[in-house]
């Protein structure tokens, strides 16, 4: 009896589970089609892509790596990082990290289907406009992967 009690207490309190497994990858997969599809229709966005300075690319993937963090600490890891900082310190790099890289995946792909992206003729103005496109694209990703 105590025992049914107090895993129903545990339920209503919230969830403590950080790990990321399959379902959230879908949820992040999902996440980034969501905001690629719109965005990737856009010529404004292939040229500030197909322009922008490298320099100026790896800053916005270093903001876009510092937004997911911000959002996926304040969400997951905030009320947990004192129990166990080396913990949940992996578990947000982790979900950092997979958040972005499968976020670009859907945005490399998304442009190469709709022929944006000539990976072999110019890799370059590719992977900007592929790095570009993937920060809202990764954000939509976080956000959707908060959702139960």
């Amino acid at each position: 009896m105590k025992r049914g009690v107090k895993e129903r207490l545990k339920k209503l309190i919230g969830p403590t589970v950080v790990e990321f497994d399959l379902h959230d990858l879908i949820q992040v997969i999902i996440g980034a089609s969501i905001i690629a599809v719109p965005t990737g229709f856009q010529e404004e966005a292939w040229n500030i892509g197909g322009t922008i300075p490298l320099f100026n690319t790896f800053i916005i993937m270093i903001m876009t790596l510092f937004f997911i963090s911000i959002f996926t600490y304040f969400h997951y890891h905030k009320e947990h990082l004192n129990a166990n900082p080396k913990y949940h310190l992996l578990e947000l790099t982790k979900r950092v990290v997979i958040t972005y890289v499968f976020s670009f995946i859907v945005v490399a792909i998304f442009l190469s289907v709709i022929q944006i992206t000539s990976w072999g003729a110019d890799a370059l103005i590719s992977f900007k406009r592929v790095a570009v496109l993937t920060f809202p694209a990764s954000i939509g990703a976080a956000v959707s992967d908060t959702i139960k």
